[in-house]
């Protein structure tokens, strides 16, 4: 599988960046309570921490609404996933266990201000292209509505879309069958590489940590 940034992204966002993690022959199951307990108590923290401040205060969530803003899409109607989960935390409206893999992702969206995707490798076909979407890009997401994509960075494959930082669809879900998985993580332009694979490595090892398998890092660029 080969991913690929495609120009006119790179045009508009020069030190675009995306985190790839590839995960093989691993076992997606329910969160034991460690780490339930571990994404509890990172959401009870931030919601003490966001009496005192706004969401589009902090850095991370920021930058990802700049981001949203150079390719043409309004962030104060169409907000970015970390952002969304933000803003739930913030009403106390905290984020329900689903499965070891999207929990984790969870927390690390919480954690880094990014949004994060994981999807199942195994629905996907051909290779995989970050681009701007159109106005002929749409799909069911996981908010069960559907969603058109214009103006939105989006990942897509020989299918056509299948994530984006904003909503991802339900046709590549990671559930208790997925046994190969691909992780996007939408970095942040402004961090360095140096950052960026320790932070990817960081993720892996806890991913393995609950799910076995093996994993595969890279970094694509502009």
């Amino acid at each position: 599988m080969e991913i690929h940034i495609e120009d006119p992204l790179c045009r508009i966002i020069p030190k675009f960046k995306a985190g790839i993690i590839e995960y093989k022959d691993i076992v997606v199951g329910e969160s034991p309570q460690m780490l339930r307990g571990r994404l509890q108590y990172f959401q009870e923290s931030l919601f003490l921490d966001l009496d005192s401040q706004a969401v589009t205060e902090l850095e991370g969530i920021m930058e990802w609404r700049s981001l949203f803003k150079a390719t043409g899409k309004d962030p104060n109607r169409y907000r970015h996933s970390a952002e969304a989960l933000y803003r739930r935390i913030k009403k106390q409206s905290y984020l329900p266990t689903v499965n070891t893999a999207i929990d984790i992702n969870n927390l690390y969206s919480l954690q880094c201000q990014i949004p994060i995707g994981i999807y199942d490798a195994d629905k996907l076909s051909g290779n995989i292209s970050i681009r701007v979407g159109t106005s002929g890009d749409s799909y069911d997401g996981l908010n069960g509505r559907s969603n058109s994509l214009e103006n939105i960075i989006i990942s897509s494959d020989d299918n056509g879309a299948f994530g984006s930082p904003f909503v991802d669809s339900a046709r590549t879900a990671v559930t208790s069958s997925t046994q190969n998985a691909l992780q996007i993580v939408y970095l942040r332009p402004s961090m360095d590489m140096e950052e960026a694979l320790k932070l990817l490595n960081g993720m892996s090892k806890l991913f393995f940590q609950f799910h076995g398998g093996e994993s595969k890092i890279s970094i694509s660029g502009c």
